[in-house]
């Protein structure tokens, strides 16, 4: 980290987590993760924050053991799309946003490889390393992230819980760049707001290392800017030792380095 100038890391499990599991093991590995984790930031409060793994396959214990994360020191959650054929926005999972907006937890909500179904219709036919960058990083993984902080709008999850606050990272996971086009679905699920409207007051968008002042400018154009995380994807993307981090100063500090 300090190599790579980072002050603050904030841990959390990746892509596929606990989702994949039977709820048994999920609830069991998730609560292990979580006093991991938060036993790593108590020997390390100035350096880490940690976001806690909820046991997605088991939507019974999902808001409890978001309460136990929470009561250890766990500043928020990460979750992904779906847990196995559930959507995020499955009616299943409502107790768990009520639990995450009264506990002031917000949801980050990170890509995971899309499903064998949609990978088949849509990301295969190349050689097996180009199948699998099409799914994830190159495309597949923020279309997936996307459609799932999209179908929680249009589920009504925010008329719901008004004060539910979502992260998205990549500069919005492509919905802040569609918003024209997916405003002309509320009226249709019956919402009672336009989906930029939630988007402005119940999303936090984060940079995600990707240090493009084009696309800071139109973040900045459909929300506003203390709705705008800086961050890096460390550590699996890296600068260079004393490298340019690619943004003008002005930006920089307008982003909150």
């Amino acid at each position: 980290m300090d190599a790579q100038g980072v002050d603050l890391s904030v841990l959390a499990l990746t892509p596929p987590g606990t989702h994949p599991l039977s709820p048994e093991k999920a609830l069991r590995l998730s609560r292990a993760a979580n006093d991991v984790a938060a036993e790593a930031v108590s020997r390390n409060p100035t350096r880490f924050r940690s976001l806690s793994t909820l046991p997605m396959s088991s939507p019974k214990d999902v808001a409890g053991e978001l309460e136990r994360a929470a009561g250890i020191g766990h500043v928020g959650t990460m979750v992904y799309g779906r847990a196995g054929d559930l959507f995020l926005d499955d009616p299943a999972y409502d107790g768990f946003f009520s639990a995450a907006s009264e506990l002031g937890q917000p949801v980050f909500i990170h890509p995971q490889l899309p499903s064998d179904a949609v990978r088949d219709s849509s990301y295969r036919g190349f050689d097996a390393m180009t199948d699998l960058a099409l799914a994830t990083f190159g495309w597949g993984w923020h279309l997936d992230a996307a459609t799932a902080a999209l179908r929680l709008i249009l589920r009504g999850t925010f008329d719901r819980h008004p004060d539910l606050q979502i992260v998205l990272g990549h500069w919005g996971e492509m919905l802040l760049f569609w918003l024209d086009r997916a405003d002309s679905l509320s009226r249709i699920a019956g919402l009672q707001r336009p989906v930029s409207g939630y988007v402005r007051s119940n999303f936090h968008i984060t940079a995600s290392g990707m240090l493009n002042p084009a696309l800071l400018q139109h973040a900045l154009s459909v929300t506003s800017a203390d709705r705008l995380i800086f961050s890096t994807d460390y550590p699996f993307q890296r600068l260079a030792q004393g490298g340019d981090r690619s943004l003008p100063e002005p930006l920089l500090h307008r982003c909150g380095t």
